[in-house]
């Protein structure tokens, strides 16, 4: 027996899923796009970067209403459902060697990406809440950590629009860029994996890069993300805490609900059960399988989430900010990739 309560949330349910068919559709078909040709082209040219420099024009093209919603979707439930699959193919040991090995470095690379563009930002004339958001965006986890951070600093809507700008643009700089750099370097799977774990800025930018490199390098590099995620939930009390003691006006909570992501607990939970032998190698396979194939669909909603707006709405000071906050991290998480990442790596 249905109940009123239950036929509005199937209407919403199915109200929700139309208007995002649309966005998701072309994310899928970018993405299928991008598998032939990264099958016909030769030479190291995956479907990961075919899909964000696909989606990337088809994006500038399309009219934004009809496909905002579906590649929302694509951008974060798709992710998400990627990396919690991507727990299948590693062991508890392996992640917690990873992870924990990478804790110092992620530390160090967090108080690197944010004292850059905090003090930066504040030289050139850019306000301490662009400033921070910023550097928060560039440190932990890009647009997450600023739409989480926002709030308690009460940052107004227009640094918030700034910031995510600026840091999405960065974000897709790198994700084209790192991956030719590491393979010009002859920089190994482990290596590059933990160099775009620490300083790539946004988690679907993150596991892009990786991916685009190899396999293994997408699997650390997710790893070492899930750290800086981790970490925002100790880091967003301290912004609370320090915004007060420099005399400004902090909000008690708000963002810190999203301080936590809840699909780290699911990728934990399927590393586990790959731990116990529930996931054995072969079904371990088929779900990595199906995580590649979620990210390069997520990665293609990346692409196409990029429009003109996004461009012009970028001022040139906050631009330069985050591109310099996002060259010093990723100098310092190179120069600690090569130095100290063969000691953690597996």
């Amino acid at each position: 027996m249905t109940t009123p309560a239950s036929e509005h949330r199937a209407a919403n349910a199915y109200r929700h899923s139309v208007q995002a068919a649309p966005g998701l559709t072309l994310a899928v078909v970018v993405a299928a796009v991008a598998y032939g040709i990264s099958v016909v082209t030769p030479g190291p040219v995956g479907a990961v970067p075919v899909a964000v420099v696909l989606g990337l024009a088809i994006g500038q093209v399309v009219p934004r209403a009809p496909v905002e919603k579906g590649i929302g979707v694509a951008t974060k439930r798709i992710l998400r459902l990627g990396i919690i699959l991507l727990g299948a193919r590693l062991s508890l040991a392996e992640v917690a060697q990873l992870g924990l090995g990478s804790v110092g470095l992620v530390v160090a690379t967090l108080v690197v990406g944010f004292a850059t563009a905090w003090f930066v930002g504040r030289a050139v004339g850019v306000s301490a809440e662009l400033s921070a958001l910023l550097g928060i965006g560039s440190a932990v986890c890009g647009n997450t950590a600023i739409m989480a951070s926002a709030p308690i600093i009460k940052a107004p809507s227009r640094d918030v629009s700034l910031a995510v700008a600026t840091i999405t643009l960065c974000g897709t700089v790198a994700l084209l860029v790192y991956p030719w750099i590491g393979r010009a370097l002859g920089m190994s799977d482990v290596g590059f994996g933990i160099w775009a774990g620490l300083a790539v800025q946004d988690t679907s930018q993150v596991v892009a890069t990786g991916a685009a490199f190899s396999d293994e390098a997408r699997d650390v590099a997710t790893v070492v993300k899930l750290v800086r995620n981790t970490s925002l939930a100790a880091i967003l009390p301290l912004l609370a805490w320090w915004w007060q003691r420099s005399g400004r006006s902090a909000e008690a909570s708000g963002g810190w609900r999203k301080a936590f992501p809840l699909f780290v607990l699911g990728f934990l939970a399927l590393a586990g059960l790959r731990s116990v032998g529930v996931i054995d190698e072969q079904l371990g396979n088929v779900l990595a399988e199906a995580a590649s194939i979620a990210i390069v669909i997520a990665v293609a909603g990346l692409g196409l989430s990029v429009t003109r707006d996004d461009i012009k709405q970028a001022s040139g000071r906050s631009v330069a900010v985050g591109a310099l906050a996002a060259a010093v991290l990723g100098l310092v998480a190179l120069g600690a990739a090569l130095t100290v990442g063969p000691l953690i790596g597996p």
